[in-house]
């Protein structure tokens, strides 16, 4: 049964006794006499007694409250997970860990030396500095970028398309020294094809490559010379020691060149600080400023945290950036030019080699000279080119503190969904990061629950999105970035944990096993906190907290903890709701410790009972089947009966610009949500094959998704097109979310449970089977093509069309189209 914290009735609680010395005790032992005399004097020690025991209880209950206060940001009491990083790991000390950039490099450590590339074309530069290319922006509209390959440890190429050029940035790296080693990055510009080359022909290109310090690292750079001849940046960090960087041209002509040397305000406005840096020395020739030297408000001058170096080109050409360590004593050659060719053309073949043994895909009848092939090289390596390092401390809020306080700093070493939209971490998009993570390298997804889990507090909270750090605080607005303790994300770790353990089992070394029994703790003080904080009020039940009773805006108030975002609810929140989305986290959650306490010879019998208690389908079907629709549901406070409409004006205010608020037309009631609702969360008990296998439900749920309604030629639907809020707006500015697009990661769980039943004993397995390969081949031809089409592989699929929509790139959990086509989940 579900384990809870058990609070001991009145009778159970031991009281302490009246004392029996008190003065109006102990008088009753002497002569009335006395007694009498002394009964002032007892009434006023009683008083006494009284005014201590309220005083008393004041400051423990301020001391206990002041406790409350500092748990939210009290770091979980443990041995941390992450016992090594930074140079301890040199072979992933260096890396492309600034994903919301187009191309840059830094270190896994909290004062890292930083460097990046800007480019622009000089003849197509307008005011205000658009057109200079450096974060990873949707507005840029680039036909397409990113990684084709990349291993997560010794190199990377990516392919960028802006028009009519193409970029080509790379970057490989050697081992040695004792600062970190060393690395080299090759940008390599050309047309995309020759006729667009006829046109544009003699084309500038200006490429900037920077080096800049964050507030958090010691040191110094600057720009070195030869004669009046700029040659490269040096500088020395407590991290690196000395070290210098190059620049070479490997081929074709540039034309001049420049630099800037001055203090930028911080990382985010790297680009800023170029822009207001450019002059105009000559038609077509921008030039950056060279030393603009930066004081405080006494007049003291600042060392330089920023130095930049342009060099301006005819296309085609070739750049090469060499970082070189001063601790290396001995250095046979420099990775440029040829030797740079014959490293990166290794690190290719080994990066097949290795991507064929993992996915097998040519075992699965694709050729590895195929497009869609490569596209799957290109999807796994924007998931592992996507990992970000970050530091900071995120902003969080308790119902005991008044405003929000922050966490404690620390790093996080993670994928992200999106470089472009979604340049952070996130709770429940890195649990499906995982599942791709661990089959490419395990090592590498250990690392990063690891980091995840020591963000863990001692309530067993973990803040769901991580803004760590002065460029990813710069892509959220203000407002957005609080976290509240009581919000939780779905656990799907516990699906990477559940991967892992079934994937590899016996074959995990001794440091991996030492990984997962630091981590252990951990897991059972978050799988603790959502088994209290989380549960319903009926036995059995869980409930998403952080949904809205008192919005009159939305047409349904969102659950955004839930990761469904807009997905219709109750129409009206209330306590009494049950989720059966996150009735069906916690059986896999519960199900997943009791796996790993077996593997670690640890007592799981609490858990295993737990998950026998959860997937108990008696269970299940008492607190969500629904015998009018015939399908599983939440249940809670519901109308259908709700729509978006704008008040009428003021009288003599007919110009009034009225929001539109909701309307309900018929009094809600305590019921499933039923009704014409259908879509994911009444999914759940098959995608997370909680339903047994020969359960007449499951021929049920098949049939159900084998409709028109939520089955399209692209994907299941979000939400049938039979549901009242299909495609609806939740307030007049939210366009639809979660309401009909297709979703790459649940129509990954949904072909995996296809894949499940089809194979499990039972009555449905043929209907299964067939199912499963209709909606495998859908998604995976669909996300191919555009693809194909597009450049990118995006955050959601429109229902009707295929097309792609949402954020672009979102090679996060879309990037689970690998693990499609190779067939292993």
């Amino acid at each position: 049964m579900v384990r809870k914290r058990r609070t001991p009735s009145n009778s159970e609680v031991k009281k302490p006794e009246k004392g029996t010395n008190s003065a109006h005790s102990s008088s009753s032992n002497g002569s009335s006499t006395k007694g009498k005399s002394s009964k002032p004097f007892d009434i006023l020690g009683y008083w006494k007694q009284l005014v201590l025991c309220i005083v008393l209880g004041i400051a423990v209950s301020c001391g206990y409250m002041g406790y409350l206060e500092t748990r939210i940001n009290t770091p979980f009491d443990g041995k941390k997970v992450v016992l090594k990083s930074g140079l301890d790991i040199p072979e992933r000390f260096w890396g492309s860990y600034r994903p919301g950039v187009y191309f840059g490099l830094k270190t896994r450590d909290p004062a890292s030396l930083v460097t990046g590339l800007m480019w622009y074309f000089p003849n197509r530069l307008k005011p205000g500095g658009h057109g200079i290319r450096h974060w990873c922006e949707q507005g840029d509209n680039l036909a397409k970028y990113g990684w084709v390959r990349h291993d997560g440890k010794n190199f990377g190429e990516q392919e960028i398309i802006d028009r009519p050029f193409s970029l080509n940035t790379s970057f490989i790296k050697r081992l040695g020294g004792s600062n970190g080693g060393e690395w080299s990055a090759r940008i390599s510009v050309d047309y995309i094809n020759k006729n667009v080359a006829n046109e544009a022909k003699d084309e500038l290109v200006s490429l900037i490559w920077y080096v800049a310090l964050d507030e958090e690292t010691k040191g110094y750079i600057e720009a070195s010379y030869s004669q009046t001849k700029i040659i490269g940046i040096k500088g020395y960090t407590s991290t690196l020691g000395d070290f210098k960087l190059k620049f070479v041209n490997s081929s074709g002509v540039l034309d001049h060149e420049s630099f800037l040397s001055t203090t930028a305000p911080g990382l985010h406005l790297l680009k800023e600080t170029v822009i207001s840096s450019l002059r105009l020395a000559a038609p077509q020739k921008i030039v950056l400023a060279g030393e603009l030297p930066s004081f405080t408000g006494h007049d003291e001058k600042l060392d330089p945290n920023f130095v930049a170096v342009q060099l301006t080109g005819r296309v085609p050409f070739t750049m090469d950036v060499i970082f070189e360590s001063g601790s290396f004593s001995y250095r046979p050659d420099t990775l440029v030019g040829d030797t740079y060719t014959k490293i990166l053309q290794k690190n290719r073949v080994q990066f097949d080699q290795t991507f064929e043994k993992k996915f097998q895909l040519k075992t699965k009848g694709i050729p590895s000279s195929s497009k869609e092939y490569a596209f799957a090289q290109a999807a796994l390596s924007n998931m592992i080119g996507g990992i970000g390092y970050f530091y900071g401390a995120s902003k969080v809020q308790s119902t005991y503190i008044k405003e929000p306080v922050y966490y404690w700093r620390a790093p996080l070493y993670t994928a992200v969904p999106s470089r472009s939209f979604f340049p952070r971490g996130f709770l429940w998009d890195e649990g499906f990061h995982g599942l791709l993570i661990s089959q490419w390298d395990l090592d590498i997804a250990l690392d990063i629950m690891s980091h995840w889990f020591d963000l863990l507090n001692v309530e067993g909270w973990i803040p769901r999105e991580q803004i760590l750090g002065v460029e990813a605080l710069a892509k959220v607005p203000s407002e957005f970035t609080i976290q509240w303790n009581t919000y939780a994300n779905p656990p799907t770790f516990f699906l990477t944990l559940e991967s892992i353990l079934r994937r590899y089992g016996d074959k995990l070394n001794e440091d991996q096993w030492a990984t997962l029994e630091r981590m252990y703790p951990r897991l059972q003080a978050w799988f603790s906190w959502f088994n209290t904080t989380q549960r319903g009020e009926v036995p059995g039940s869980y409930r998403w907290r952080g949904r809205d009773p008192d919005t009159t805006r939305e047409l349904n108030p969102k659950t955004l903890t839930s990761g469904l975002d807009d997905y219709p609810r109750a129409s009206h929140p209330t306590d009494e709701e049950r989720h059966v989305d996150l009735y069906c986290w916690m059986a896999m959650a519960a199900h997943a410790l009791a796996t790993l306490s077996d593997a670690l010879g640890q007592d799981g019998r609490k858990y295993r009972q737990t998950a026998d208690y959860l997937m108990d389908n008696k269970l299940l079907d008492r607190l969500h089947w629904s015998d009018f629709s015939r399908r599983y549901a939440d249940y809670g406070l519901h109308t259908d009966s709700v729509r978006l409409e704008r008040p009428q004006p003021l009288p003599r205010q007919q110009n009034q610009n009225m929001e539109m608020q909701r309307v309900v037309f018929k009094k809600p009631e305590y019921r499933l949500v039923d009704g014409m609702t259908f879509g994911y969360v009444n999914l759940f008990p098959f995608l997370l094959q909680i339903v047994h296998p020969t359960s007449p439900k499951l021929e049920t749920i098949l049939k159900d998704m084998s409709q028109p309604s939520i089955l399209s030629k692209f994907g299941l639907r979000s939400l049938s097109k039979t549901s009242p809020l299909y495609m609806k707006r939740n307030t007049e500015h939210d366009p639809p979310y979660w309401r009909g697009q297709i979703w790459i990661n649940m129509n990954f769980l949904a072909v995996r449970a296809l894949k499940h039943y089809s194979e499990a004993e039972g009555p449905y397995r043929k209907l299964a089977e067939g199912l499963y390969k209709e909606l495998r081949k859908a998604v995976i031809s669909n996300v191919f093509n555009q693809y194909r089409h597009t450049g990118y592989v995006w955050e959601q699929y429109n229902d009707s069309t295929g097309e792609g929509s949402g954020c672009r790139p979102f090679t996060g959990w879309s990037a689970l189209v690998v693990l499609l086509m190779s067939e292993d989940y």
